[in-house]
């Protein structure tokens, strides 16, 4: 019906616009890991070290414990060397350091990940700066993050790189695109911004201090989801065809959900990525192509 921008008819149910397209990050995943499969294959045909990838957790988180035995598998997987620091919650912030410090002169460690979010009583920045930049597959110390702001060679934030492969499988051009990033967490929604800037595309961040987050969100052509609250986003912030990446994952009684309400978005969103199966498959695929990005750089050297 004409005014009714929102998509619900005279009864007040919503009525389908559009036929959403799903983007299928396992998919896309797969066969990132694919190719990188076949790369180191060929590489250990030629003798040489495989790409090794040492990973700390610290304390028994069991979402933790999930993510880090899911991307020992992938990188063992692809054919990479892998190796988990499990540590006791109650070591203290030096100590994990030191462990880092070891890592970096290992020469069979091309790169490090210590599992986030630590416990409260460890010092987050001292153990990321302690990680050799040549080593950080997370992307997360000065070095690199600097190296992001000026678009300069370097080690990407995992989320943010797999978001960007997965826009690009799919045809997404993003010059000249609006954009909304909601959530400003240096893991996601600072580095997306950038990223996206850097092609092209004209961002807005919104964040908990946003004055009129949902006008500001409709005007866009794309928008990230990354405020880590479940179900946020509803078609009040979303303009009909907009293709929404859904960052969030929760697990809720009635089961998985994201940051975005995906039943409100089948039928008017141009595009969305699932929860699971969209974004999380590709934060992997990122973290196995930063590895051996880091493990290029330092048999080069």
């Amino acid at each position: 019906m004409p005014g009714d921008p929102m998509g619900f008819g005279e009864s007040g149910q919503r009525k389908q616009i559009m036929e959403t397209r799903y983007f299928d990050g396992r998919a896309v995943a797969t066969q990132m890991r694919e190719q990188l499969a076949t790369t180191i294959r060929q590489q250990v045909l030629q003798r040489t070290t495989p790409p090794g990838l040492a990973v700390i957790l610290v304390g028994d988180d069991p979402a933790s414990d999930i993510y880090v035995r899911q991307k020992r598998k992938a990188a063992e997987a692809v054919g990479m060397q892998s190796w988990e620091y499990r540590l006791n919650a109650s070591v203290t912030t030096d100590e994990v350091v030191d462990l880092v410090k070891t890592l970096n002169h290992q020469p069979n460690v091309h790169g490090i990940l210590v599992q986030l979010p630590l416990p409260n009583h460890i010092g987050r920045e001292p153990v990321i700066e302690a990680i050799d930049p040549l080593k950080d597959v997370d992307g997360l110390t000065r070095v690199n993050q600097g190296a992001l702001m000026k678009n300069q060679p370097g080690l990407r934030p995992c989320t943010p790189s797999g978001i960007i492969a997965l826009l690009k499988h799919y045809g997404v051009n993003l010059e000249g695109r609006r954009a909304a990033v909601i959530g400003r967490s240096t893991l996601v929604g600072l580095p997306i911004s950038l990223m996206l800037m850097q092609q092209q595309a004209t961002v807005t961040m919104i964040h908990s201090h946003t004055q009129n987050p949902k006008e500001l969100c409709r005007t866009a052509d794309l928008v990230i989801v990354a405020a880590g609250r479940p179900r946020l986003v509803t078609r009040e912030w979303i303009r009909p065809g907009a293709i929404v990446v859904d960052v969030g994952i929760h697990r809720l009684p009635e089961g998985l959900c994201g940051d975005v309400a995906a039943d409100e978005m089948d039928g008017y969103a141009g595009a969305l990525t699932p929860v699971p199966g969209g974004v999380g498959p590709m934060t992997i695929a990122a973290l196995l192509q930063n590895t051996w990005q880091a493990y290029a750089s330092q048999v080069a050297q």
